[in-house]
């Protein structure tokens, strides 16, 4: 787990939200996975940045970990002085078990941790209303990285557990980017009658070098030739549920956006919509044919498209 955010992405708390998202960007370019397939120490730095990123992204968790209340993973912090407060309560039936021989709860190899843990999931699931050694079992917590078309169109994974077993996790269509997923009765199994606890998975969406998200909308660029740009026409473009035909008007210009109604990915309220930025990208080698072609319409038809935009 990371410690510092901040550090992660190359940053200092001061770091505004825009250079908070440009470090993460840059992170993504260079030390992604699929450009960097046999050195893991990139692939670390990079799944450091995307958690990084994930907490940062968001002001109020920002705020919240700057003030010392949630840690780098998103966990809450608990109040100074809460084990020993808690523990010392006389309506805690772990503390009479554990102090009824007059020692003391914090020696003995005590865990302030899965004391915590039980007591707080415990007193909201009615902790004591069974026999005194039932106990509810443990939540526990994993990070399941999945490639940006998986989290897109939904799909299911397995994740393999320290014991060896495996975990079925169904990733839902649309699923975002440290969005938690809770499996119940997928955590430790509980004393006595008590319950197992759930497991709480957490994305790490890989981003994709071909579709950018912004909410619930796919963003592309689309190059696109001189002449599709003057003539206009039929042009093949990626989307995540594959290669559609888009019509590029004539006269299009470098910057100008398309739009794909439903092309985008599943939201609350229905699909968002694909945008398509179009940039014009001259020939790789300029011929003489085309230079001379040029030079005869410019002496014709020649115009300024900064006009009015010029500084005087």
């Amino acid at each position: 787990m990371i410690k510092d955010p901040y550090a992660a992405l190359g940053l200092t708390k001061d770091a505004t939200a825009d250079e908070i998202k440009k470090a993460y960007r840059k992170i993504a370019r260079t030390d992604h996975p699929d450009l960097n397939p046999d050195d893991p120490r990139a692939e670390a730095r990079f799944k450091d940045a995307g958690r990084a990123y994930d907490l940062l992204k968001d002001p109020e968790q920002r705020r919240r970990f700057d003030a010392g209340e949630i840690d780098a993973s998103g966990a809450e912090q608990a109040p100074r002085g809460y084990y020993r407060d808690e523990a010392r309560r006389p309506e805690n039936p772990y503390t009479q078990s554990r102090t009824s021989s007059g020692g003391n709860p914090f020696q003995d190899g005590f865990d302030a941790d899965d004391f915590f843990a039980n007591f707080a999931r415990g007193r909201g699931a009615g902790y004591g209303r069974g026999a005194p050694g039932d106990m509810l079992g443990q939540d526990v917590q994993y990070r399941l990285g999945v490639p940006f078309l998986d989290a897109a169109l939904g799909a299911k994974t397995r994740i393999t557990l320290p014991d060896g077993s495996a975990l079925e996790v169904t990733i839902p269509e649309g699923a975002r980017d440290g969005q938690t997923l809770r499996l119940r009765g997928k955590g430790t199994s509980g004393f006595g009658a008590g319950q197992p606890g759930d497991a709480f998975i957490t994305l790490d969406v890989t981003p994709s070098p071909d579709f950018e998200r912004d909410g619930d909308d796919i963003v592309v660029t689309l190059p696109i030739t001189i002449d599709e740009a003057i003539l206009g026409g039929k042009v093949p473009v990626r989307t995540v549920s594959g290669t559609v035909n888009v019509s590029v008007p004539s006269g299009a210009s470098s910057g100008q956006v398309l739009r794909l109604k439903g092309r985008g990915l599943k939201g609350r309220s229905g699909k968002g919509d694909q945008r398509i930025t179009l940039r014009i990208v001259s020939p790789p080698k300029i011929d003489a044919a085309l230079k001379t072609f040029m030079e005869g319409w410019r002496a014709d038809h020649a115009y300024n498209p900064r006009a009015g935009k010029e500084r005087s």
